[in-house]
């Protein structure tokens, strides 16, 4: 009996440091971070990021240097922008120790100004594009967005 006990309890430590270990999982992270883009939580989703976090658009072409930078100037962009986003990861993601790359679609309407200079078009979207997300200490501190901009401005009718 002290066997089956003994073999329980180690049975027990290994599942839970394997859920330990899923929870702070590179997929894991970006599951969470993605749900907070979804639920149009900006500042849950800046929440995933590192202090010293860099956000890269490759449209924009200057990185967004720390959380703050990158929430204001990204996260509450899209959400403000387009409130009922939708943000979806596509296909089966390149996952590492410290990272990950995956393909993604975005959709929703354009129904808040992207800025005070472009308005609304209240035109709907979707296009796809790919992310490489590296991560440390259970936060992101590098993504990178790589997407057709054009084809996104021809649909808002830019």
């Amino acid at each position: 009996m002290r066997h089956l006990v003994r073999a329980f309890y180690l049975l027990s430590l290994f599942t839970l440091a394997g859920l330990a270990q899923a929870a702070d999982s590179p997929k894991q992270i970006v599951d969470d971070y993605m749900a907070a883009w979804n639920a149009h939580d900006a500042d849950k989703a800046a929440g995933y990021l590192a202090d010293d976090a860099e956000y890269f658009d490759v449209t924009v072409g200057t990185p967004q240097k720390g959380r703050e930078a990158a929430r204001d100037n990204v996260i509450k962009v899209f959400v403000g922008a387009v409130p009922d986003l939708k943000w979806k990861m596509t296909g089966e993601p390149i996952v590492g120790e410290d990272g990950i790359s995956f393909q993604w679609n975005f959709s929703g309407t354009n129904t808040g100004d992207w800025d005070p200079k472009t308005p609304a078009t209240n035109k709907p979207l979707s296009f796809d594009g790919v992310s490489f997300i590296k991560i440390k200490d259970g936060k992101i501190v590098y993504q990178g967005d790589y997407y057709d901009a054009l084809g996104l401005h021809k649909q808002l009718g830019w």
